[in-house]
């Protein structure tokens, strides 16, 4: 079903390819989706979560294999949590959102990056966000994350340095939206 269009503004109707489907953004305003901080802050405790997962569970179960002391810090399990960890680390904090706009975390809690028109970044935006981005949060110890707390419009330093946005908000086809 075709969706008539009312207003002038409806025109600026932009369309990205996602994967086999087209996607069509219409009337994108990233302040009327923006994300409370508490969302924000949920779905970077469940990626941190998940990041500690893998070395708590291979220390215990080095303890339940009888290492103690420097033995269990010094396990070859110890190595293998550690190295899972990286590896999650890695595919949850840059190839995941890359590839979809979300991480672990942003995904159980419904958020989504997206940039400033409503659509995907491209790839090298969301690889410099990911990379550069969190560390320069990482140098200024965190200090890039204030402006999610103190403004309104809830963008972190990388969001306002790369153009993007984190958005509480589904996609609907175009015949759904809310006039």
């Amino acid at each position: 079903m075709a969706t008539k269009l009312k207003e002038p503004k409806d025109t600026k109707i932009k369309t990205e390819t996602a994967g086999p489907q087209m996607v069509r953004v219409v009337r994108f305003e990233p302040e009327e989706v923006v994300t409370p901080f508490f969302l924000r802050f949920g779905a970077a405790a469940i990626d941190y979560l998940f990041l500690v997962l893998f070395p708590a569970m291979f220390l215990v179960i080095s303890r339940m294999m009888g290492n103690d002391g420097a033995a269990l810090i010094n396990s070859e399990l110890n190595n293998v949590g550690w190295l899972l960890s990286i590896l999650f680390a890695l595919s949850n904090l840059i190839v995941l959102p890359i590839l979809t706009g979300r991480t672990l975390g942003k995904f159980l809690t419904g958020l989504e990056i997206v940039g400033s028109d409503g659509r995907h970044p491209s790839i090298v935006k969301m690889l410099l966000r990911q990379t550069l981005g969190y560390l320069t949060v990482i140098l200024s110890a965190g200090l890039g994350l204030l402006p999610v707390a103190f403004s309104r419009k809830g963008r972190a330093l990388h969001d306002y340095i790369f153009g993007t946005f984190v958005v509480f908000a589904s996609r609907k086809p175009v015949g759904q939206t809310n006039d």
